[in-house]
């Protein structure tokens, strides 16, 4: 007697979950307000230095804590059962790909702070070292998590600014380069999305999380963005400095951006930054002693430097200048 034939049932493929990419979506968005405002100060239109200006720090700390938090939580939604290695290697490839691609990119444009061990870099490697983590408990992974963000706080040296140590994360003063994502402390961060992922997935949560589907033309947009994060991310600067540099290019004369000599640069930034606190007569006396003392002293190159060094040298500068400005 003939046996029946025996028919494969194909396993439903699970629904992504649209708060991820809308999450993605938007810490992409963020991320090109952030970098038009570099791009707008690299050309000259505007005098904020990003560097130091509080908000524009927080917002760049912010999304690059999202990007992380978001490859721990990708990887678990991808690999739950298991790691879907032609997946793995596929994704892995394009994100290093990429990575190489924005290190001959920055090179050719800035040969002395180009990108060795950005974003895409760390995605790749963290990423890589993240899988191991993958099926232990969330309380473990949390413990893991900790010890890769606590040594940076505890201890530093100038000597792992080089570019062959940069990488590791435990330097004192700032690596030259335009981007830097070392493993200490940000690795913690991925662990953090790995173990909330795993927390989220074993509560009825996850169930009506991928149900929820946001409302809205915008958050459409955000979510198709999200998916194609890696193109948004590859395509945004070259657009945004391109379309900048055509602007220069066609403005009229009046529109043209103002030359500025270091020492005006210097003061309207200084002005720009302690504006959010002091009254404008108080900015410009003390903008105008620090810029005395920083001629003086001959501190230029240690200002492109941000870091302990840079704080230690410029705090008595800052208390003789508040002095004489109050």
């Amino acid at each position: 007697m003939a046996q029946p034939a025996t028919i494969e049932v194909a396993q439903p493929t699970r629904p992504r979950l649209q708060l991820v990419d809308l999450w993605r979506g938007a810490a992409l968005l963020a991320m090109v307000v952030y970098h038009f405002a570099w791009d707008l100060s690299y050309y000259g239109l505007s005098a904020t230095d990003l560097t130091t200006h509080p908000f524009w720090v927080t917002l760049q700390r912010s999304i690059l804590s999202s990007f992380l938090l978001l490859v721990g939580i990708g990887l678990v939604l991808a690999h739950r059962n298991g790691v879907r290695w032609p997946s793995f290697w596929r994704r892995f490839a394009a994100i290093a790909a990429a990575a190489l691609a924005v290190t001959a990119g920055t090179f050719w444009m800035f040969p002395d702070y180009f990108v060795y061990f950005g974003i895409l870099h760390a995605i790749a490697l963290f990423s890589l070292l993240a899988l191991p983590f993958l099926r232990l408990r969330p309380v473990l992974v949390l413990a893991a998590a900790a010890a890769f963000m606590l040594p940076p706080l505890l201890w530093s040296s100038p000597d792992f600014a080089a570019r062959p140590l940069a990488w590791i994360g435990l330097w004192s003063v700032l690596p030259e380069t335009t981007d830097i994502v070392p493993v200490l402390p940000w690795f913690g961060v991925v662990l953090i999305g790995v173990a909330g992922a795993r927390m989220a997935l074993a509560t009825p949560l996850a169930a009506r999380l991928a149900q929820w589907r946001p409302p809205g033309p915008l958050s459409r947009l955000l979510i198709g963005a999200g998916r194609k994060s890696l193109l948004v991310y590859l395509l945004h600067q070259p657009l945004l400095l391109g379309a900048l540099a055509l602007y220069l290019q066609l403005a009229p004369t009046a529109l043209q951006p103002e030359v500025l000599s270091r020492g005006q640069t210097f003061v309207r930034s200084c002005e720009a930054t302690c504006a959010a606190d002091h009254a404008a007569a108080y900015c410009t006396s003390y903008c105008g002693c620090a810029l005395e003392q920083v001629e003086a002293a001959d501190l230029w190159a240690l200002l492109d430097r941000p870091g302990p060094e840079r704080d230690a040298a410029l705090a008595p500068l800052a208390t003789l200048c508040s002095a004489m400005a109050e």
